[in-house]
């Protein structure tokens, strides 16, 4: 592209507002449209703000310069238009979709009202106005039912215990964050959250979302058993927000489709973050979703080499607790196949656990929980994906030497 053409980004999450920085940093024009009231925010700490230990104003993100707040309601590809909710039509020459994911709602008998809005008490938890709404509903003592128990159910219901609620978290599957964590750590996990005083039930499919005078009263389970409940949260995963790129006619399976060049069916169309299939793989999480914004604007401000080939992301979480922080870390494969070596680390006393993966003298993931000073070492090997030294020293130096190199 040439340097005076004007670039229109449409979603103003972490993503969106990167790579409308990085354009303006280098010079090109952008115009961002965001639909939300809010300031741009990092979403990745909503949860804190839902424990009371931030405010809204400390998760700001620093706004580009050209922030348009508006609902896009369509694409014209061949005028390269885009058509707002308030009649506002904004040209552009290359065209990015950031529009994210929304949450994945389960399909609960009484979930929905007539008009297709969630009872009161009822919350989904992926906008800042969800955890302002949230935040504003939770009392000490109140009764509170999160359903979902990955990444984001385990942050809400920590956050929610730390507000003084009484918090049932109900997962369907045998045991936590069962995605991103070997059996062990799940059962640290759920140990830390018990902890808190928050009842976890696993293998646990909820049925029915009962109500009365539009607000919730209770859950009841698969098995005929019901949970009082003031408060529900439905932390079931998320889907990429693709309606706009498929209204527009592009190539869209699971996530818009993009090649390497992060340019979907359309040559002036490209997508970034949540709401991208890249080589097959939608990632929904912040490091890929950073790293796509990074290179697309170098490579629409005129560095011709410019490639987004794919992201090997590490999960971390810290759930902050009344005595110490539980610090947590997994990349690549947590589960060993048959023939794969492991090395597993643990420490009762302090609480650690350590454990990697090793194929064919290569680490090919880990999972630590507790003391994370070596997980940039050990991240950094699995990046490098370089033959591990036969003899294991180093590696089990990286295991036991807390921010060894």
């Amino acid at each position: 592209m040439t340097s005076n053409e004007r670039v229109v980004v449409i979603g103003s999450g972490l993503a969106g507002v990167r790579l409308a920085r990085r354009l303006g940093e280098l010079g090109t024009p952008v115009t961002l449209i965001g639909e939300e009231e809010h300031p741009p925010y990092n979403r990745v700490l909503l949860a804190e703000v839902l424990a009371g230990r931030y405010s809204p104003e400390v998760i700001a993100l620093p706004a580009p310069a050209e922030l348009i707040r508006a609902r896009v309601t369509g694409i014209d590809r061949a005028a390269r238009t885009v058509a707002c909710a308030d009649g506002t039509v904004i040209a552009y020459d290359r065209l990015v979709l950031a529009t994210g994911s929304n949450p994945v709602l389960p399909p609960l008998r009484g979930l929905f009202t007539g008009d297709r809005e969630l009872p009161g008490g009822v919350h989904a938890f992926r906008t800042l106005d969800d955890c302002l709404g949230l935040a504003g509903e939770v009392r000490p003592g109140a009764r509170a039912v999160v359903i979902g128990g990955g990444l984001l159910g385990v942050s809400a219901a920590r956050a929610l215990a730390a507000r003084g609620a009484q918090v049932v978290l109900a997962q369907q599957s045998g045991r936590l964050m069962e995605r991103r964590l070997d059996p062990a750590a799940s059962s640290l996990v759920e140990r830390y959250l018990t902890g808190l005083g928050v009842e976890v039930h696993t293998e646990c499919r909820v049925r029915d979302v009962r109500c009365a005078g539009g607000a919730v009263r209770s859950v009841e389970l698969a098995d005929g058993y019901a949970l009082d409940a003031d408060l529900v949260v439905l932390t079931c995963g998320v889907r990429p927000r693709t309606g706009l790129a498929r209204d527009a006619g592009l190539d869209v399976r699971e996530g818009v489709v993009v090649d390497d060049e992060l340019r979907t069916s359309d040559p002036y169309v490209h997508a970034v973050g949540d709401c991208v299939q890249h080589a097959g793989t939608v990632y929904g999480l912040a490091a890929p979703a950073l790293e796509q914004a990074d290179a697309l604007a170098a490579l629409l401000a005129g560095d011709a080499g410019a490639r987004y080939t794919g992201t090997r992301s590490l999960t971390r979480l810290t759930l902050s607790g009344p005595d110490s922080p539980f610090d947590l870390a997994a990349f690549g494969e947590t589960e060993a196949l048959p023939g794969d070596d492991v090395v597993q680390l643990t420490d009762a006393t302090r609480g650690t656990y350590r454990k990697v993966v090793v194929r064919d003298d290569r680490l090919v993931g880990g999972v630590l929980v507790g003391a994370l000073g070596t997980v940039g070492a050990l991240a950094r090997a699995w990046e490098g994906a370089e033959p591990l030294p036969s003899d294991g020293g180093p590696l089990l130096h990286l295991l036991t030497t807390d921010g060894g190199s």
